[in-house]
């Protein structure tokens, strides 16, 4: 079997491998180089890519060839094209040219584009993105050559979330070479981002998806009671992988192994019918196409074993719902990881200088890294107890927290604490040896030994967005140090300084307990960290005068950028909550209240029943469902109308942020205000009668 894996992983890209094998060595070696030190691409290197390319792609079936791009609509665009050529004699040769490659032509006003691109500016380019491999993707439509591309306006402009997300890798790269130059790493050219994104979904059976309006509508349940058993027996987690669940689980890892993607780890997570997969590292520009790929690939794989895979951040109420665990680090062209600690972290000032950057750069751009963690889903799910709440703040661990404030008491750190051995009190069971620190699962950015996990990203998200936050903000501090040290006579004693300074100012944001205790959100308050709740409340940090200098400076992303972006995330809550609301009132008008009619007629009918048998009988059972029943139509129907008012009432708002807040603030409200109603008539009323499945009917039957 080892050797079956080891033959199928990459077979459907267009690796270093394939390349070394079909490139002539010269064109190798320079496109090597541009992958690998951002040097331009000479057109004549990519014809001779381009050819290579579409033969190896032909040879494996393909027919057709797509830039693969990611709109700021949060997945993936295509265009497919074949490689057919007419020639003069009626028949076809097949080709694919270097302008072929290097750029494709797309509709750039049918994309979300927030005012940069009107419908008679049309015109919009993709271009390939050679640091990301071309892959081969087969499905009903054939094979096809996918080649992952940036997507840019005729006028320049950003329009998708690749760009500036190698923009930031860029910037950061440039300035943490910088700080490494002042510590003699003189061989250091390049500084990669490495990420690994952990994926949560919940599977269902698909013909049970299938009779859900709202679940097909929006991607969660807007109705639904819990059933007897939720998660409360904690007996999910880890446990044993149902059969027809590992079955899918064996194929998509197949599908990710041969399209390169380094599918690593899966299990059960808490909630029922909920799932995780886990990848191992990789740079973030292609981690971040390896999540899309894994989403787009574990839906093609559900429906094939008949399962509906659900990548919203909270599909069912009441029980945990789904994030993207984003682990990241720094790592030299030299192979060494800039955020391990090594032995002993107190005597290791590289890396101290690097955790306190990041620490400033979370507590100076809290807002911004919280927007990037942003979406409709996520406001259900944040803060809900199973997730990290919507206060940011760092967790680094007993072990650092204690180097910390020797730092800052002292100037210095002579001692650091360490793990030693744990002895569980069974001979037969070797002592192991512990970390340093705890890990803290409610923290929204905890440091992990050697890396920083960003654990608030939304499962629906595309990770672009956090990357390119955490790689500016970072960058902008790398940058004042760097600015700061070259100027310093004695350098070792301005690296403590600028230390020690760093973590009195910024100490605030670090927090090593238990983020989801009311005491914190207190706590949090006193020192002054922010508490956004909402995606709508997380907007306007994109678009603040501090958020438009960083983004600016490192050329990520420009002010008509960052402005077109906020009012795309402003316009897709809306659009968002606007389909939940009328998928609300199409569901209880057409579904629900008509089901309810008809067990209040029976209950009548079995009343009257017994009335006309003129027979002592204790009917009060059947009045009192009833009466519980009547009572809860009346205010289902009652909030079913305001509902419909709020909804009209959005659709007049031609401000598109008083849009999103009345939305919000109006319409969302009335949309919990129509729930509750029919959740509580779900538990009484007749189940052959309930016109949909239940949660128990979606969480449990598999």
């Amino acid at each position: 079997m080892t050797d079956k894996l080891t033959d199928i992983f990459g077979i459907d890209v267009f690796n270093d491998s394939v390349m070394f094998e079909r490139l002539p060595k010269k064109v190798y070696a320079t496109l090597k180089k541009t992958i690998e030190n951002g040097d331009d691409l000479d057109s004549s290197v990519a014809e001779v890519v381009a050819n290579a390319m579409k033969d190896w792609a032909i040879e494996r079936g393909a027919t057709h060839y797509t830039h693969w791009f990611q709109p700021m609509t949060g997945i993936t665009a295509e265009k497919h094209d074949s490689f057919i050529s007419p020639t003069p004699d009626g028949k076809i040769i097949m080709e694919f040219s270097g302008k072929e490659l290097i750029k494709g032509e797309s509709d750039a006003s049918s994309f979300p584009s927030g005012g940069l691109r009107a419908t008679f500016e049309a015109r919009g380019y993709t271009a390939w993105d050679c640091t990301s491999p071309a892959f081969l993707r087969e499905d009903a439509a054939g094979v096809t050559l996918c080649i992952p591309t940036a997507f840019c306006s005729y006028t320049g402009e950003a329009l998708d979330m690749k760009t500036p997300l190698l923009r930031s890798m860029e910037a950061i790269s440039k300035q943490a070479v910088r700080i490494l130059k002042l510590f003699g790493h003189n061989d250091v050219t390049k500084i990669t981002t490495s990420v690994g994104a952990e994926q949560e979904y919940f599977l269902i059976d698909k013909e049970k998806y299938l009779k859900r309006d709202d679940l097909i509508f929006t991607g969660r349940t807007l109705f639904g009671a819990m059933p007897p058993k939720g998660q409360e027996m904690e007996d999910h987690y880890y446990g044993s992988i149902r059969e027809r669940v590992a079955l899918f689980m064996k194929e998509l890892n197949v599908e990710l192994w041969k399209l390169g993607v380094s599918a690593k780890t899966q299990h059960n997570e808490v909630a029922p019918g909920q799932h995780e997969l886990a990848p191992v590292y990789t740079s973030a520009n292609i981690a971040s196409d390896h999540n899309q790929l894994i989403m787009e690939t574990m839906k093609k794989v559900a429906n094939r074993h008949g399962l509906a895979c659900l990548l919203h951040e909270k599909p069912f109420a009441g029980v945990n719902g789904s994030g993207k665990h984003n682990n990241w680090s720094m790592v030299t062209n030299t192979g060494k990881n800039l955020l391990d600690p090594g032995k002993t972290p107190n005597e290791n000032i590289q890396f101290l200088l690097f955790l306190v950057a990041i620490i400033r750069a979370v507590d100076e751009h809290a807002d911004l890294l919280r927007l990037s963690a942003a979406n409709p889903g996520n406001d259900h799910r944040l803060g809900a107890n199973e997730a990290p709440p919507a206060i940011i703040s760092i967790f680094v661990g007993s072990q650092l927290e204690d180097v910390l404030a020797q730092l800052m008491k002292n100037g210095e750190a002579k001692t650091c604490q360490t793990g030693g051995r744990l002895n569980i009190g069974v001979h037969t069971i070797p002592e192991l040896y512990k970390d340093a620190a705890d890990r803290n699962r409610t923290s929204p950015f905890a440091f992990t030994g050697n890396k920083f996990e960003f654990r608030m990203v939304a499962s629906s998200m595309s990770i672009a967005n956090a990357n390119t936050v955490i790689n500016t903000i970072v960058a902008d501090v790398l940058c004042d140090m760097a600015d700061e040290l070259e100027k310093a006579e004695d350098f070792d004693l301005a690296v403590h300084n600028l230390i020690k300074k760093t973590i009195k100012d910024h100490q605030r944001i670090i927090f090593n307990g238990n983020g989801y205790s009311e005491e914190w959100v207190k706590e949090a308050e006193r020192r002054g960290l922010s508490n956004i709740k909402t995606m709508v409340e997380a907007i306007p940090a994109l678009v603040k005068e501090e958020s438009i200098r960083v983004f600016s400076k490192h050329n990520v992303l420009s002010e008509a950028e960052l402005r077109s972006r906020a009012e795309i995330l402003y316009e897709a809550y809306s659009k968002t909550i606007n389909i939940e609301a009328k998928t609300m009132i199409y569901m209880a008008s057409q579904k629900y209240i008509p089901a309810v009619i008809k067990y209040t007629k029976i209950l009548a009918d079995s009343i009257n029943s017994i009335k006309a048998a003129d027979i002592e009988a204790d009917i009060s059972v059947q009045t009192g469902l009833l009466k519980e029943c009547s009572a809860l139509l009346v205010q289902a129907k009652d909030a079913l109308g305001k509902l419909q008012n709020a909804v009209e009432d959005a659709a007049k708002k031609a401000n598109y942020i008083e849009k999103a807040i009345f939305f919000k603030n109006d319409v969302f409200p009335l949309m919990e205000e129509l729930r509750r109603p029919i959740d509580q008539l779900e538990v009484i009323t007749d189940k052959e009668l309930w016109p949909v499945p239940t949660y128990g009917d979606l969480l449990f039957e598999l």
